[in-house]
């Protein structure tokens, strides 16, 4: 009795693992935590780079992480303290400045949020996303 009571515990776990491993097997190599938001208006660090001073940086980042480092002469703007911030980079920005924004690395969506943001919500052009983000200026070493 209890042999076919475990069986049949066994067979329904089984079954109930069926559709994960179909669409586990279905969607192999296209998890959506695996890649960052596509984003038409993005830049490398060597095109960043050769704007120059024309460039507006903005850290994406949560506050220790760009208090503990971030590009020279970068503003934070991030989602959790966007009122309190935003009013610092509007000050600061021109139309004729190109914001870049970025945040850890590329797998971060933080950056693309707050780009979409200043876009849609604040009207901005020139409004562009750092490939790899801040990992990758640290390996451009700047």
């Amino acid at each position: 009795m209890r042999a076919i009571l475990i069986r049949q515990v066994l067979w329904l776990v089984g079954l109930a693992f069926l559709p994960a491993i179909g669409q586990t097997l279905y969607y192999r190599g296209n998890a959506a935590w695996q890649q960052p938001p596509v984003d038409a208006a993005q830049v490398t660090v060597a095109q960043a780079k050769n704007w120059g001073a024309a460039v507006l940086w903005i850290d994406a980042r949560p506050d220790e992480q760009f208090a503990s480092a971030h590009i020279p002469g970068a503003m934070q703007l991030n989602e959790d303290d966007w009122t309190q911030l935003l009013p610092k980079v509007l000050a600061a920005w021109s139309p004729e400045r190109k914001l870049i924004v970025y945040c850890s690395r590329q797998t971060c969506n933080a950056s693309h949020a707050v780009a979409e943001r200043l876009r849609n919500e604040d009207g901005l052009k020139n409004v562009y996303v750092l490939q790899g983000g801040w990992e990758e200026w640290q390996k451009s070493g700047q």
